[in-house]
């Protein structure tokens, strides 16, 4: 299964019929001290990167509302120095992929960002948002599901494994400090097409 396919059942139609609340993009604010807490005790340091996942609608209304969110981030940009870039994937899925060394600009973007996309209406066609973290011979990601309105931990192994240990590891340390899925049918592998990020 492919990572378009991972993110259609997991937070595509499925999640929206099974939503057990609104999805709130102040909930990204939780990776504020998350991520702190990551580090202090499991070691984990941010990546430099987050990501916000979009299903595209062809429509110039829709076609307005993403030039909108690239010049937000552009904006941005000469106050924090978060560079920002979109990517489409094979699947037709698209990206805001964001780098920027202060995970706080990294929050903050990535929010605005978000929030543009439901203050122009478009809501329904944010997927998920990923924020990345590592140590040594160890990626791990928290992703957060729009459609679900809550966080679950995926570390990918290769030959598309998951290192199970670690995100279980990471759901108890984290819990309650990050609204976590509860129900894990929804912790959804979510593989890159090559061996890069799942933005890639």
């Amino acid at each position: 299964m492919g990572i378009m396919d991972s993110l259609r059942q997991a937070l595509g139609l499925s999640a929206e019929t099974d939503a057990t609340r609104a999805a709130d993009p102040d909930d990204l604010f939780g990776m504020s001290t998350a991520y702190m807490t990551m580090e202090a005790e499991l070691g984990y340091r941010p990546t430099g990167e987050a990501a916000l996942c979009f299903s595209n609608v062809d429509s110039t209304a829709f076609e307005s509302a993403q030039r909108e969110v690239e010049r937000i981030l552009e904006a941005g940009k000469e106050e924090t120095g978060t560079e920002a870039r979109v990517n489409t994937d094979s699947h037709g899925y698209q990206w805001v992929v964001l780098e920027d060394p202060d995970f706080e600009d990294l929050i903050t973007s990535l929010h605005f960002a978000a929030d543009t996309f439901i203050e122009e209406g478009f809501g329904s066609r944010l997927l998920a948002a990923l924020f990345a973290f590592e140590k040594t011979d160890q990626t791990a990601y928290w992703v957060y599901s729009f459609r679900r309105g809550a966080y679950y931990p995926f570390a990918p192994q290769p030959r598309n494994e998951r290192d199970s240990s670690a995100e279980f590891k990471l759901e108890s340390v984290l819990d309650g400090e990050l609204e976590v899925e509860d129900e894990k049918e929804y912790w959804y592998p979510l593989w890159p097409d090559g061996n890069g990020d799942p933005w890639e």
